[in-house]
């Protein structure tokens, strides 16, 4: 296991300096095999990190709640690197293309490079440091397109995402500040001390760095009511990337909140983290299902699903229930998943229709035979519809919510996430299901009209096909019948997180 660690931290960093040295196919075939090859390192962590917690040096550690958030990395790093080969293939044939694409490749190894080290860091300090980093790779990745509205999106990201982390180190100062008093000034921020002497430290020097902390990272995680980035970022970033910020990104910096609050739970008792995680979920939650009724840019309807999806999460934490941590876990899986395949399923119709506007797609299940009824699903699959894993995680956060007796809570969350689905539902409707020649129902309609009814059948590329019917295959079997392996993943990890009752 120690090696399939070490391997996890070299795999992207040597595709990453591979892509710039090799010729650009030859950089898209290395980073599919790193992103495969670190899913099947990750899976092979989960019986090991089933039974006990693994260490590798002195900054490596590895339980159960990191290697669910690294499953959910895993998987969209191996997904967008095999869809990456069809979605630039057009681009390889410039120099200016071929230099894109090695840039591209470059920055996808990074990228997830940084988001597999996060959740293996051993402290809090190196998990700032992991984070700040995505932060950075990431905004370079959403401004490569290189125009004003990606350039603008990608300094946006970068100022509100900075300032956020700035508010999370000052939460993690007020943590070693914390922890020092008990465990002496040479302490260094080690997550596992910190959790065992939780009982015995300062509760004003805790509740400061976990609401700090809660404020600092949902700036990366994308609560309310700093998630002004989000829609902008993930509008203007290339599809794969898109994919990767919102099912995988806002994943690992939630996980930076949860070890939060395990150590403020252990110190302060349950019901003071669960009040603040509750608050900036419904908000994120009922501010995202109201955006989501009346969104003109498919990419931004999907940002803003993000954002809702982020709040379920936190609701979930705050209910406290183990069978409600169990559906929060099972979530961040179907939610990467579901995602990944939304996003995917955008690029091909911006490939296929060259707008990102619901008015300008028109008969995507007539044009699209195989990306048209995926795309569905994973419309479908992010509204909580069965038998997708979202629908199983959220009828657990809902049983768990009653279970606590969290009634209004629950109540929240079922109202949000129905008139979420509403939102979506619509906008699919208008773009899969609308004839090709009919009216468009919105501003530039004839020429929406025109430019569809001239477009052949057929999808763009295989590639861009294959990895989001594994997607959907991997939402079905999360919401019929997870693997036993991965139960007692989940199971070990609600145990971790669930904390004090």
């Amino acid at each position: 296991m120690i090696v399939v660690a070490g391997l996890l931290l070299i795999i992207p960093l040597a595709a990453a300096l591979a892509a710039l040295a090799v010729p650009a196919r030859a950089a898209q075939a290395i980073t599919a095999v790193a992103g495969l090859a670190c899913f099947g390192l990750v899976l092979a962590l989960v019986p090991a990190a089933s039974r006990r917690d693994l260490y590798f040096l002195k900054f490596i550690r590895i339980d159960a709640l990191s290697v669910v958030f690294l499953l959910a990395t895993g998987f969209l790093y191996a997904a967008v690197a095999v869809y990456s080969i069809g979605y630039i293939s057009s681009a390889r044939d410039s120099s200016s293309g071929r230099r894109y694409t090695r840039r591209f490749c470059l920055g996808i190894n990074l990228f997830a490079g940084s988001m597999l080290a996060a959740p293996m860091m051993s402290n809090l300090a190196l998990l700032w440091v992991a984070i700040e980093v995505t932060t950075v790779i990431s905004a370079l990745l959403v401004a490569l397109e290189g125009t004003d509205g990606s350039a603008e999106a990608a300094w946006k990201y970068i100022l509100i995402a900075s300032a956020g982390l700035s508010i999370a180190l000052l939460g993690t100062i007020f943590m070693y500040y914390a922890g020092a008093q008990v465990l002496g000034q040479h302490y260094n921020l080690a997550f596992a001390p910190l959790l065992g002497a939780a009982p015995r430290l300062g509760h004003t020097a805790l509740r400061l760095a976990f609401v700090l902390a809660v404020l600092g990272f949902g700036t990366k995680v994308g609560l309310f009511p700093v998630h002004t980035w989000l829609p902008d970022a993930h509008s203007e970033a290339p599809t794969p990337v898109s994919a990767l910020l919102s099912g995988s990104l806002l994943a690992v910096s939630f996980y930076a909140i949860l070890r939060y609050y395990q150590v403020a739970a252990g110190a302060l008792g349950p019901r003071f983290p669960r009040d603040v995680l509750l608050v900036f979920g419904v908000a994120s939650l009922l501010l995202a299902a109201l955006y989501l009724l009346d969104q003109r840019d498919y990419k931004r309807l999907l940002a803003y699903s993000s954002v809702e999806h982020m709040g379920i999460l936190a609701i979930g934490v705050s209910f406290g229930a183990p069978v409600a941590l169990a559906g929060v876990l099972l979530h961040v899986l179907a939610h990467a998943a579901a995602k990944g395949n939304a996003f995917m399923g955008a690029g091909v119709l911006v490939r296929k229709f060259g707008s990102k506007q619901i008015s300008s797609v028109r008969g995507g299940l007539d044009l699209l035979p195989w990306s048209g009824p995926l795309f569905l699903a994973a419309i479908l699959a992010l509204g909580a519809m069965p038998p997708f894993g979202i629908f199983r995680s959220e009828f657990e956060i809902v049983l768990g919510g009653l279970a606590a007796s969290r009634n209004v809570g629950t109540v929240i969350l079922v109202v949000g996430v129905t008139v979420a689905f509403f939102g979506l539902s619509l906008a699919a409707n208008r773009m899969l299901f609308s004839p090709s020649g009919g009216p468009s129902g919105g501003p530039g309609g004839g020429a929406a009209v025109g430019a569809v009814a001239t477009l052949a059948r057929g999808e763009p590329s295989v590639w861009m096909v294959v990895p989001v019917a594994v997607g959907l295959a991997a939402l079905l079997v999360l919401g019929l019948h997870p693997p036993g392996e991965l139960t007692g993943l989940m199971a070990r990890a609600v145990t971790q997180l669930r904390g004090p009752a």
